[in-house]
């Protein structure tokens, strides 16, 4: 009788589309595919990742798809083949974690350049110690880096990233950026010597023509509150440098999630540049901004959802507006809920003038009832139901969040490159110190780079989060539909917001409260429905006619 040959997975992994011969994916496919051919084993599958780091499994999709398709008894392998244990992983948990759920379902590891077999002890032994020892070796490289970068720090040299708003890097040291600097001389005047907070001196560029210079770490045209709060805040225009001001820290509760924290506490050291501000104006600005952090107290309401925050879109900058509450009165211990634009100054310097709250029982009353008047309409059920997929989209910020995530394996390329670079220097070269602080330089630029696009990652997914759980289904629409006055009336504000926000895209308002009591000039729905016998997706109520008939429901 025949035997029946062994099957096998390929992986192969590098961290960077520029990985030294060896290591590249050409080079280890080949090795791999002999390995197989030698030890009479068939290829069932082969899966590689290139540009992840072996840090953790996180965003290594054909590593994932590896396992799941081994959870799956997809091809009834009994062995996966790596080049190096380095490539399976160089996070001791995750390769000890990836390995034993391989072994539930009968799967083995070789390790071909290393000489390690899981499925003999001694393997599963070595696999255990080098794992650890990668994952050690990739902490210390980390350590003894932002070592380096808190050295230069000492030194008063720039430790890495893009040169902040008013200076500009040349050879690794900062300059002052001429065409930039008088911006930076006025937003500290301004503030010290005036009662302008923030957001007062934004205005006050803006509305004075200040031109605010676009780069790589400031794209947004205007003067915003943070931008000003960011130059206040660093002490780079009194001459300092400052190290950790930002930290990456795990996330409490995860394995391998990072996020970056912004730290109250952080060393100054006397800079090597030369200083935008005096010493003395800069505590000046500190002393106020210790002032200015007094917050209102926050009113909590757990069970109050805003129904129509963000629907409703302000009639001067077009913003959306947001929920408002107001501590209850001494008089009647009453909370009151109101609907306002907190756009004074946007980012990008356009001032909004609308400063009116809208009371949210009357605002919430009025929407509910013209949407009971529409669904008397026979026909409207049959459209709801047929148009409602259309509800939420979040395909703009995936592939916003996809670019980003490209930015940033390439900066890890690109780290992970000058490492290598830096390693494979001759020290005999003539000119290897010049070479060494070259690449040094480029490689903390890279770290910067990092913590910039990480946090508009963050940013992002957050965004998509809140989109999807805000998310209401078809069916529970319709089935609200059917009985709108009934259901909407005991159903919960939580509910209710999900209902709005599925079934409207939004609402635009007059500047001012109509004598007929109107406040609403238009609402768009997400999707045709129909009005008066005409399928319609805009619904002006501009002519009175709804605004009667609400009346007279209300």
């Amino acid at each position: 009788m025949k035997k029946t040959k062994t099957k096998c997975y390929l992986y192969t992994r590098v961290s960077t589309s520029m990985q030294v011969d060896g290591y590249s994916l050409d080079a280890q496919r080949d090795k791999l595919r002999k390995y197989a051919e030698y030890e009479d084993m068939v290829v069932a599958g082969e899966y590689s990742d290139e540009g992840f780091s072996g840090k953790n499994i996180q965003g290594r999709h054909e590593f994932q798809q590896m396992l799941q398709d081994i959870q799956d008894c997809k091809d009834g392998v009994e062995y996966v083949l790596v080049f190096k244990l380095s490539r399976f992983g160089r996070n001791a948990a995750d390769v000890l974690n990836s390995l034993q759920l391989m072994q539930d379902f009968g799967v083995n590891l070789i390790c071909v350049e290393d000489g390690i077999d899981s499925s003999k002890d001694s393997g599963k032994l070595m696999i255990s110690v080098l794992s650890a020892v990668a994952e050690i070796e990739r902490e210390n490289i980390r350590t003894q880096t932002m070592a380096g970068r808190e050295q230069k720090a000492r030194e008063g040299k720039w430790n890495g990233g893009f040169a902040p708003y008013g200076y500009r890097l040349e050879n690794g040291k900062l300059l002052i950026a001429e065409d930039e600097v008088d911006v930076i001389r006025t937003i500290f005047d301004r503030y010290i010597h005036t009662n302008d907070g923030v957001s007062g001196v934004a205005k006050y560029l803006n509305r004075q023509g200040f031109v605010k210079k676009l780069r790589q770490n400031g794209t947004i045209p205007g003067f915003s509150a943070s931008f000003v709060k960011s130059i206040i805040d660093n002490p780079v225009y009194m001459g300092k440098i400052a190290y950790g001001r930002r930290r990456t820290e795990k996330k409490i509760g995860t394995r391998n999630e990072m996020h970056v924290v912004e730290q109250s506490e952080f060393p100054v050291y006397e800079g090597q540049h030369e200083a935008i501000i005096s010493e003395e104006d800069w505590n000046l600005a500190q002393e106020k901004s210790k002032v200015n952090a007094y917050r209102r107290e926050k009113v909590n309401d757990p069970t109050h959802a805003h129904i129509l925050s963000g629907i409703l879109k302000c009639p001067c900058c077009g913003k959306s507006l947001y929920g408002n509450i107001a501590k209850a009165h001494s008089k009647d211990k009453k909370t009151r809920y109101y609907y306002y634009c907190k756009n004074t100054v946007t980012p990008t310097g356009h001032e909004c003038t609308f400063r009116l709250n809208i009371e949210q029982t009357e605002m919430n009353r009025m929407v509910a009832a013209i949407i009971s008047a529409m669904v008397n309409d026979p026909r409207f059920a049959d459209a709801i139901k047929e148009k409602i997929g259309s509800a939420v989209d979040t395909k703009d910020l995936e592939k916003q969040l996809e670019t980003l995530q490209m930015q940033l394996r390439q900066t890890l390329g690109t780290k992970a490159r000058l490492e290598r670079q830096m390693d494979g220097l001759d020290v005999s070269d003539p000119y290897y110190d010049r070479k060494i602080s070259d690449l040094q330089r480029r490689y903390d630029e890279q770290y910067g780079k990092i913590d910039e696009v990480e946090v508009q990652i963050d940013d992002v997914q957050s965004q998509i989060r809140s989109i999807r759980q805000e998310k209401i289904s078809g069916d529970n629409i319709y089935r609200l539909l059917l009985a709108f006055d009934q259901v909407y009336e005991a159903a919960s504000e939580v509910e209710r917001k999900e209902f709005m926000r599925a079934f409207i895209e939004r609402i635009e308002l007059f500047p001012e409260k109509q004598p007929d009591g109107n406040w609403i000039r238009k609402i768009i729905f997400n999707f045709p429905v129909p009005v008066n016998g005409t399928e319609v997706k805009e619904l002006p109520l501009e002519n009175g006619t709804m605004v009667e008939t609400v009346a007279l429901l209300s």
